[in-house]
C-alpha cells in the first residue's frame, strides 16, 4: 500500500502549525508531504521547501501552480492540508476542490460564518473528503470520554464547564504568530474566541454528544490597541436542557495550553486536562473516583486503536494530531472515520464565533445558535 501524497498550503518560515501538520500526517506513515506553495514569496516557498527536504521544483510559488503542476505528474498529490492564517483558508479551498482534491484544514474552518456556508456548498457539491484539524478530539482519553458519556456511564448530561487559557497575548502582540491573530483582516471576525474558544466549543459538544442552542456571551477586548476580542466568557445552553460554561483567554499571566474540560451528569461527572492529557477522572455518584489512563486496561476501542505506546509512555499533541491524519487516510483509502471533524463542525465552530461576537458587540443577552 503506496503512502499518499500530501501538497502543503502555507507553512513557510516561521510558521508554527506547518512543520506541525507535517509531523502528524507522517508519524504514521500512511502519508508522506511531496509538494506545496508554502509562501506567497517565492523565494520563501523554495527555503521551506529545503526545510521539508521535497523536491526543489516542487515548492512553488504559488496554489495555482502548485495545483498545475501536480496534475501534470503521474505521481501528483492526492489531497491537500491548509496551515494558512484564516482569510486563506477558503480561497485554498475552494481552488483544491476544483482541481478534484480533497482538503484537510487547519481550524477554524473560514474566516467568517459567511464563508464557511460557501466552504460547505463547494464541499457538498464536489463530493470530495473535507477534515478540519480540531486536535484535542484525536486524543485517546478524549475519545474515551466521549464514549463513556454517550454509553451512558454519567446518566443524563446537566451541566459541563470548558476552560482555554493562555497567556502569551498578556503583553504586547509581537512576532508573526500573534500579529495575524489580531489582525482582523487575517483572523476573522474572531480574535481569541476563534483562535482556541472554537477549540473548547468544539471539544464540549464532542465529548458530550450534545449541540449548543444558545448561548450569553461576554467578550472583552485587553490588550492595548486591539480590536480583535482576547478574553472570552460565554454561557451556554444544551439540547438536552443542560447549562454550560465556556471560558477563553490569552491575556491570563501564567497559563501555558490549559484547556481543560469538566461534564457532569446525574450519576457522575469526568475530568480531563490537555497538559496533563494521560489521565481521565471519572467520579461516581456514590464518592469514587476511576482514573483511566492512556494505554490501560478497560478502554474502549477507538481509545485503544488510537494509542501508540504501553501505559506511562506519555502520548501528546502531535500524537493526537496524528490521529486526525490516519482517520483521514482512512477517508481517503474509502474506510470509515465518523469522528474525525469535518465540514458540518467547521460550520457550526464558524457559527459560534459569529453569534458570540455579534451578542456581545449588541448586549444581546441570550442568543439562539440557528444552525
Amino acid at each position: 500500500m503506496r503512502r499518499l501524497r500530501m501538497g502543503m498550503i502555507g507553512g513557510g518560515p516561521g510558521s508554527f502549525i506547518g512543520p506541525v501538520h507535517r509531523i502528524a500526517a507522517e508519524l504514521d506513515r500512511e502519508i508522506e508531504l511531496v509538494a506545496g506553495a508554502f509562501s506567497s514569496d517565492p523565494q520563501r516557498s523554495r527555503r521551506a521547501g529545503m526545510d521539508y527536504r521535497i523536491d526543489p521544483a516542487r515548492a512553488y510559488t504559488d496554489v495555482a501552480a502548485m495545483l498545475d503542476g501536480e496534475r501534470a505528474r503521474e505521481d501528483g498529490i492526492d489531497f491537500v492540508a491548509i496551515v494558512t492564517p484564516n482569510h486563506h483558508h477558503l480561497p485554498a479551498a475552494r481552488a483544491a476542490l476544483a482541481a478534484g482534491l480533497p482538503v484537510m484544514s487547519d481550524k477554524p474552518a473560514t474566516a467568517t460564518y459567511e464563508e464557511a456556508l460557501e466552504l460547505a456548498r463547494l464541499v457538498r457539491a464536489s463530493g470530495l473528503p473535507y477534515g478540519l484539524t480540531h486536535t484535542y478530539s484525536g486524543y485517546p482519553l478524549v475519545r474515551e470520554a466521549r464514549a463513556r458519556v454517550v454509553a451512558g456511564a454519567l446518566g443524563k448530561v446537566r451541566k459541563v464547564v470548558v476552560e482555554y487559557p493562555q497567556g502569551w497575548l498578556a503583553g504586547a502582540a509581537s512576532g508573526k504568530q500573534a500579529e495575524w491573530r489580531v489582525d482582523p483582516a487575517r483572523s476573522g471576525e474572531g480574535g481569541c474566541i476563534g483562535d482556541i474558544g472554537t477549540h473548547a466549543f468544539q471539544l464540549a459538544e464532542f465529548i458530550t454528544g450534545l449541540k449548543v442552542t444558545e448561548l450569553f456571551a461576554d467578550l472583552g477586548v485587553v490588550g492595548a490597541g486591539r480590536v480583535l476580542d482576547d478574553d472570552c466568557s460565554v454561557l451556554l445552553r444544551f439540547d438536552n436542557g443542560a447549562r454550560g460554561v465556556l471560558l477563553a483567554s490569552q491575556i491570563e499571566v501564567g497559563e501555558l495550553n490549559g484547556l481543560r474540560i469538566r461534564v457532569y451528569g446525574d450519576k457522575g461527572g469526568l475530568r480531563w486536562r490537555q497538559e496533563r492529557p494521560n489521565t481521565l477522572a471519572i467520579d461516581t455518584i456514590d464518592g469514587r473516583t476511576e482514573i483511566v489512563h492512556a494505554s490501560g486496561a478497560g478502554l474502549g476501542p477507538d481509545a485503544r486503536a488510537r494509542t501508540r505506546t504501553p501505559p506511562g509512555h506519555p502520548e501528546g499533541y502531535l500524537e493526537a494530531f496524528a490521529n486526525l491524519y490516519r482517520d483521514f487516510a482512512a477517508i481517503l483509502r474509502g474506510e470509515a472515520a465518523p469522528l474525525l471533524p469535518g465540514i458540518d463542525t467547521g460550520v457550526r465552530g464558524m457559527a459560534f464565533i459569529a453569534t458570540a461576537v455579534a451578542a456581545s458587540r449588541n448586549g444581546s443577552g441570550w442568543v439562539k445558535l440557528d444552525i
